[in-house]
């Protein structure tokens, strides 16, 4: 009988360890975690790309460790060496400093730890297995093809108008990107007269924003304003972050704009933040360009569990993304612009906001 008890016990201890190999609802991956490193909760976007990742790994039956590094490099650093550390499988990085992470991503490489860099580029390293990113050039497009459309540029319209360029932070790779690719529509009128930049600042080191402060943003539009505008009005702000655009707005708000006799001049953004969307409605913000990241993060989950699976993910550019040491594989999704005519179709519509979310 004892003989007989103790089969059944390891009968029914094989058939549990058989059946827990992955967490409720996954695939059997229950045994691998991936590791997730993003820059900082004060942006709204990185939260919900963490919680996007995190949702769809774990319905994959992956475990997850998600760190946020509050935009300081060294905390990312530390973040990113103690998930080597304890072992995780495969790292979901997406950079504070693209520059910044090579010695950490030789550790990464030294312990067989795939990388998968997730809408920023980490540069100057060869452990940058693949790119999950949006079209960064088609967002500055879509920001400078805006301006020229509401300013009547490409009907015509000669001004000359009043403009002022922001660029995005220094040491994030996609903010040439999207200066480079707003520059591909401004530029021709800047060099005809037609936009007319009087603080002269058009260069992007002259307008890069570190850490796509707001505050540094608003700071600098202060001192633009004093400096090159009791003369004249600003007509419009090209800026390629809600963040910055906040900043902007107010500042200009706090010398006079936003009325009937002085209207806000035209202003883009980029990442369709909350606050930002209800500055749109309320005639504030006029555009910013929406990147679904649920989408974003459903690619980099579809790339991670390749790599984890031995297989080969899906990309659409192998050509773009030179990290200083390769061409990094990637795969972008296509960005959307948003404003007062279409926010409601586009981010009410397809569920990524409540119209409650926006009153």
């Amino acid at each position: 009988m004892k003989k007989l008890f103790f089969a059944a016990l390891v009968l029914v201890f094989i058939l549990t360890a058989c059946g827990s190999s992955g967490t409720a609802g996954g695939e059997g991956e229950g045994d691998k975690t991936v590791g997730i490193a993003m820059p900082t909760k004060s942006s709204e976007r990185w939260v919900r790309d963490g919680e996007n990742m995190v949702e769809q790994f774990e319905e994959l039956g992956y475990e997850t460790d998600l760190q946020y590094a509050e935009d300081v490099v060294e905390n990312q650093v530390s973040q990113i060496e103690n998930m080597i550390t304890k072992g995780v499988d495969l790292l979901v990085i997406a950079s504070i400093d693209g520059e910044a992470l090579t010695d950490v991503l030789e550790q990464a490489e030294r312990s067989n730890i795939p990388v998968i860099a997730y809408d920023r580029l980490i540069m100057n390293s060869n452990h940058v297995s693949y790119y999950a990113t949006f079209d960064n050039f088609q967002v500055g497009v879509l920001q400078g093809k805006y301006l020229e459309e509401k300013l009547g540029l490409a009907d015509g319209k000669e001004g000359p108008f009043y403009i002022e360029l922001y660029g995005g932070s220094p040491d994030d790779n996609n903010a040439y990107f999207f200066w480079d690719g707003a520059m591909s529509i401004l530029q021709p009128y800047i060099d005809e007269g037609k936009l007319i930049v009087p603080s002269g600042q058009t260069d992007f080191s002259q307008a890069a924003t570190l850490r796509w402060s707001g505050s540094e943003a608003q700071e600098r539009m202060d001192n633009i304003l004093s400096a090159h505008y009791s003369d004249k009005n600003i007509d419009a702000v090209y800026s390629p972050y809600d963040g910055i655009s906040i900043g902007v707005i107010s500042s200009l708000k706090a010398v006079g704009y936003g009325t009937d006799d002085k209207p806000l001049p035209i202003i883009t953004g980029q990442d369709a933040e909350t606050a930002s969307i209800k500055s749109i409605k309320a005639g504030e913000q006029t555009q910013t360009v929406f990147k679904d990241t649920r989408t974003l993060a459903e690619q980099a989950v579809s790339m991670a569990d390749a790599v984890l699976k031995g297989e080969e993910p899906e990309v659409n550019d192998t050509e773009t993304y030179d990290n200083g040491e390769k061409v990094v594989p990637s795969y972008l999704v296509e960005p959307v612009s948003v404003d007062a005519a279409n926010y409601e179709e586009v981010l009410i519509e397809s569920g990524y906001y409540t119209e409650e979310a926006l009153k």
